[in-house]
């Protein structure tokens, strides 16, 4: 009798607890996101100073959306050299490691870019240091005005309150604005698309997004190629060390029409895992993943 009690009366809190949360009020939204505003970045930024392991896998589909081949590659993450982009060394593909061979081939063609690049500061330091600064310079102009065209291309609305992973967020459903004049090349692509985002209610940190392509998105002039509507695009992130959310799982789907004749049909998984910092003296000591 006493355990019946115990858990009815377990049931009972939680219901309660559920009622009071879906009864506190929401917060202001205009508020809201103008903080949330301030703690966007992109995916590179926030990774700029971790490596980490990204198992990635592809399936080709059929008419039927059935697999019709599937590829797995697993590539250890680092950290780009000033100015390039980052380092992927692939360790196992289909379930298979990477001989040490192929693995040396990588380190060596990634120390020689390292030796280039110490030559050019050798040479010409100030020259060398004032392009990399450019670089970052027009990186950081280009993502703000993306982070900007978010807001000028949809229209943000507020639905409530969600728990992701038994983390606290607040929801929002982004709705291409009709006639929206977005500045970047990824803003036109927006509007392409509905998005809904959850966005963690303590740090106003980017949790977990949902998108859908609401009509056909041409690259290239629409020849060289053509998403098709009803392609979807999710990712989650995750809090890590306690400090900071970073990617963890990234899904896709959908077909597209590549030239005049070639159809592409791909659904896809990238996880992220084994985040730590990075330093001069960071090796590659990563286990594969299973």
């Amino acid at each position: 009798m006493k355990a019946r009690k115990a858990v009815l009366l377990a049931i009972g809190l939680a219901l309660a607890t559920a009622v009071l949360g879906a009864q506190r009020p929401l917060p202001d939204q205009e508020s809201f996101l103008k903080e949330t505003r301030e703690h966007l970045q992109t995916d590179r930024t926030l990774q700029s100073s971790y490596v980490y392991v990204e198992t990635r896998r592809e399936m080709k589909l059929d008419k039927a959306g059935r697999t019709t081949d599937e590829s797995i590659k697993v590539f250890e993450n680092y950290p780009g050299l000033p100015g390039q982009e980052r380092w992927e060394r692939l360790i196992s593909e289909n379930g298979r490691p990477v001989s040490p061979d192929a693995l040396a081939k990588q380190d060596r063609e990634r120390q020689k870019k390292a030796e280039e690049m110490a030559q050019r500061l050798a040479e010409n330091a100030p020259k060398e240091r004032a392009r990399q600064q450019g670089d970052y310079q027009k990186f950081r102009r280009e993502r703000d005005e993306m982070l900007s065209d978010v807001f000028s291309v949809f229209d943000i609305r507020m639905t409530g309150r969600e728990p992701v992973e038994g983390h606290d967020t607040i929801a929002f459903s982004l709705t291409p604005k009709p006639g929206a004049k977005p500045r970047t090349r990824e803003g036109d692509q927006m509007r392409h698309f509905r998005v809904h985002a959850w966005v963690s209610e303590d740090d106003h940190e980017l949790v977990k997004l949902e998108a859908e392509a609401i009509d056909n998105l041409s690259f290239g002039l629409g020849v060289l190629a053509k998403l098709h509507k009803g392609a979807r695009l999710s990712f989650l992130r995750r809090k890590v060390n306690g400090e900071v959310w970073l990617p963890a799982v990234v899904n896709y789907s959908g077909s597209a029409r590549v030239g005049l004749l070639v159809m592409l049909r791909r659904s896809g998984t990238s996880e992220f895992s084994a985040y730590r910092k990075y330093n001069v003296d960071t090796s590659s000591t990563f286990d594969t993943p299973k």
